[in-house]
């Protein structure tokens, strides 16, 4: 079949509107997020779950690579071509299809392949339940079926990785056959297109969806947290125990729907926003809450004060808007903005553009960080954003009060407005460092992005960079979700200086101390699959035709 012939194909099966080509039409989902670019033959936006098979159909009988993506949102460039590889790419999209159904009295959800946190947080409210992850930590608009796919762990204390065994997915055999596995739980029907058209309309009964051993979370996540003593992270992309079919699966398999546990609300919370002069007074913290509370935090976010300076600065307009506009129009505006940005992008003196009039517009409005913010930040360099539940706000209230007596740390109780304003200080970060990068183009060569998993143990867990690199870096980010240990180390670096290089150098000195990496945002196209790793994904797709190259690996056939 020619390319041509493929392309009509597919433009059959979702409408010519859905088919993009042409390097223009299709950059925005090309690029990644942060970084990573590469070539596709076509995009393609199925609008139902059966046009997504015809179309995996297509693209397996005319011997095409096939890349999944969802909100294009990754950080490690997980969801985007990436270098030269030896077949054509199709990338398939699947924001169009969006449904989330809720079953068993919305204890547990079905969540289609373009479904985002958003739209699953705000179907839930109205029954008092919330996803796994809410808002996400990093990036606008994060689909319910790529967290699950990319290991991806949130903000959330008590539950762990995004995880499930209960999923429907297809998968291409080391004959190069393309089969549908329901692994749902749901009685569906035999054929591929009788199981996908009974799941888009909800064609099935309470008597029909099955419970068995499998799990639609992590279930043994609090446990795993709350052993500060042991020598091994609380969790990481690697984890062998949480790798299992669509779990962690990177895109190695092209996933039609997960079946997810949901979580009732709490009935009272409280942030604490905490600030000390040392390391060691956080790592105290830490420490006697998950060794000694009754009740586990909601969240722990921590930001360095070069972060909390960053995102006050350049992510000013990502708070005013969610703060003012909420959630639910920001993935168009974003998908806006990539589209506006692919068009100017070669036009000169209007590349990064919209980072730029943005940046000049939040700098006309007032500041939004509240004071009492402002205040710890002058007189304090390390900060914790500490959102604690029920019976776990009196144990933090008489744990920082005798720790504040101490003369240990500090810290307030914040009050709605506040709480507000310092979740969304934390959100920025991630966005704001690559606005500074854009803004600073002339500057900066790129941004080293680091998520990593220390040991439960580490006491020493704040880093200390060697001066020879220290002095090739304009600044060093570090934040992350504090109680599980994970960090997100960014590094804006100087023009000129070798990010490479760079990388490889922190890589080595995170082996030194024990690390895993990357913690929870899959390795895509920046981290080696470790051994254990690679083998999974090898046992998943055996002829290496669904988002080959990820963790380094071989881009070719049958992995030649």
């Amino acid at each position: 079949m020619s390319e041509d012939q493929l392309i009509a194909q597919l433009r059959k099966i979702v409408g010519k509107r859905h088919v993009l080509t042409g390097a223009r039409r299709t950059q925005r989902f090309r690029k990644g997020f942060r970084s990573g670019e590469g070539d596709a033959l076509a995009v393609v936006q199925p609008a139902k779950l059966l046009e997504q098979w015809q179309v995996l159909q297509a693209c397996v009988a005319a011997d095409k690579i096939v890349i999944m993506q969802a909100a294009n949102t990754g950080l490690t460039e997980g969801s985007t071509p990436k270098g030269t590889y030896d077949r054509e790419v199709v990338l398939i999209n699947t924001r169009r299809m969006d449904d989330i159904q809720l079953i068993k009295d919305g204890k547990q959800v079905i969540s289609f392949p373009g479904s985002t946190l958003f739209k699953l947080e705000k179907l839930l409210a109205p029954i008092g339940h919330q996803p796994h992850s809410v808002i996400g930590s990093s990036c606008i608009g994060a689909s319910v079926v790529g967290g699950v796919c990319n290991n991806s762990g949130g903000s959330l204390v008590e539950r762990g990785p995004s995880y499930t065994e209960l999923s429907v997915y297809a998968q291409i055999t080391e004959a190069g056959e393309l089969q549908l596995v329901n692994h749902l739980g749901i009685d569906l029907g035999a054929t591929p297109e009788e199981i996908l058209t009974n799941l888009q309309s909800g064609n099935f009964t309470a008597e029909d969806i099955h419970d068995d051993n499998r799990r639609a979370s992590d279930t043994d996540y609090a446990r795993r947290v709350r052993d500060v003593d042991a020598n091994s992270p609380a969790r990481f992309n690697a984890d062998k125990s949480r790798l299992y079919e669509a779990a962690g699966c990177a895109g190695k398999l092209a996933v039609f729907a997960v079946r997810l546990d949901t979580y009732a609300k709490n009935d009272a919370e409280k942030t604490f926003y905490v600030a000390a002069s040392d390391t060691a007074a956080l790592g105290t913290l830490r420490r006697r809450i998950l060794k000694d509370f009754k009740t586990l935090p909601v969240s722990a976010e921590y930001l360095h004060e070069d972060v909390f300076d960053l995102s006050d600065f350049y992510g000013k307009d990502t708070m005013v808007m969610i703060d003012k506009l909420g959630t639910d129009r920001l993935p168009t505006f974003f998908a806006l903005k990539g589209t506006v940005d692919a068009r100017l992008q070669n036009v000169p003196g209007l590349t990064h553009f919209t980072d730029k009039f943005m940046q000049f517009a939040a700098s006309l409005w007032p500041n939004v960080v509240p004071k009492r913010m402002r205040a710890f930040r002058k007189a304090y360099p390390h900060h914790l954003i500490l959102k604690m539940r029920d019976g776990g706000i009196d144990e933090a209230r008489a744990l920082l009060t005798e720790m504040t007596s101490n003369g240990a740390l500090d810290f307030f109780e914040c009050d709605d407005r506040e709480a507000k304003m310092a979740g969304l200080l934390r959100f920025a970060a991630a966005g704001a460092a690559v606005r500074y990068m854009n803004v600073h183009s002339a500057e900066v060569e790129d941004i080293i992005a680091l998520d990593i998993a220390l040991r439960r143990n580490d006491e020493d867990w704040f880093e200390t960079l060697p001066k020879e690199i220290d002095e090739q870096l304009v600044s060093k980010l570090y934040y992350g979700h504090f109680m599980c240990h994970v960090l997100h180390q960014d590094y804006i670096v100087k023009k000129g200086c070798d990010p490479k290089a760079l990388k490889a150098a922190m890589l080595d000195l995170l082996d030194q101390r024990g690390a895993e990496y990357p913690a929870e945002h899959n390795v895509g196209h920046l981290y080696p699959a470790k051994p254990g790793l690679a083998k999974f994904y090898k046992s998943l797709d055996p002829t290496n035709s669904l988002n080959p190259g990820i963790g380094k690996m071989s881009r070719n056939k049958h992995y030649s």
